[in-house]
């Protein structure tokens, strides 16, 4: 199934957003993996900042907007994901887990941290997508 074709508007809008959240990431620090390696040895809680506003910002956009507006402002309705917790989901929370404390890589802050120029990132997106691929062919 594919997604319906999207407005100008809609993808300047994914773009801006885009452009925001990676330059929040690099200003941030968050592409380098020594500040994310930090943070989880609890020696840096720089990024427990970074969290709590992108889980603020996520509160307020998915709990009070559509309660405030009838529609989200680009069209469309909004969406309701029912979270369901099992062996999957704690099987590959676990691995996530292993991989970031052992590399400190995230995969949107590897994608961001590109635009710093810092290539060695690629090594550890070349791992993300090769284990997204396994889990994709595990699935099937």
């Amino acid at each position: 199934m594919s997604a319906p074709p999207m407005s100008p508007g809609r993808l300047l809008a994914i773009l801006a957003a885009g452009v925001l959240f990676g330059f929040g990431l690099a200003l941030s620090t968050m592409v380098r993996p020594e500040v994310v390696l930090g943070f989880l040895r609890f020696t840096d809680f720089g990024l427990m900042l970074v969290m709590g506003g992108a889980v603020a910002v996520t509160l307020i956009a998915y709990k009070l907007m559509p309660r405030v507006l009838k529609q989200p402002l680009l069209g469309g309705y909004f969406h309701t994901h029912v979270a369901h917790l099992n062996r999957d989901t704690l099987q590959g929370a676990a691995i996530f887990g292993i991989g970031w404390g052992l590399c400190g890589v995230c995969p949107g802050p590897a994608i961001a941290g590109l635009g710093t120029g810092n290539w060695s990132l690629l090594w550890a997106l070349g791992g993300i997508a090769l284990g997204a691929l396994v889990q994709g062919l595990r699935a099937r």
